[in-house]
């Protein structure tokens, strides 16, 4: 059984070996991003352009403030989510790329902000357009991902208009 699962394993990342180096790039380059935020981010913001600021924030909630140090139900929360992805892998690439490429891009920004929940208790945010709260590059995958499904969707939907 041990060794079945090993092999299947091993066809799942020849098959899909893009799609892994597209998701350790990206929870890279937010680890990345993050680390020097933490360690060289002074405490007042540091204004970029008019509208853009790098601002150091240690975010205990979810997006927008919600759940202030509800961070054990968003560890519980996120590891839903990606175990939600990875059971449903197969389906969810059966839906287009669209979905595929949305998944892995919700995939590696709930890893990345994850990993800061488990390792400091807290996420670190310092991109700031001033509009709305301050955020990481891995919010801004899962976003971008939670857009792409919702394109998909409406994509869809014109598909079953056309055939009636």
């Amino acid at each position: 059984m041990v060794r079945n699962i090993w092999q299947r394993s091993l066809a799942w990342i020849k098959e899909n070996n893009t799609v892994l180096a597209v998701l350790v790039g990206i929870f890279l380059f937010d680890h990345i991003t993050k680390v020097l935020a933490f360690f060289y981010l002074p405490d007042e913001p540091i204004k970029l352009l008019p509208f853009f600021h790098l601002t150091y924030v240690e975010n205990t909630g979810a997006a927008f403030g919600m759940m202030r140090n509800g961070n054990f139900l968003l560890i519980f929360v996120m590891l839903a989510i990606i175990a939600y992805i990875i059971w449903s892998w197969r389906e969810l690439c059966s839906y287009g790329k669209l979905v595929k490429w949305g998944s892995v891009f919700i995939l590696a920004g709930a890893l990345g902000n994850l990993y800061d929940r488990i390792t400091l208790g807290f996420v670190v945010d310092f991109l700031d357009f001033r509009v709305w709260p301050v955020f990481n590059v891995a919010d801004s995958f899962i976003t971008v991902g939670g857009c792409m499904f919702v394109l998909s969707l409406f994509m869809q939907r014109g598909k079953k208009r056309e055939e009636k």
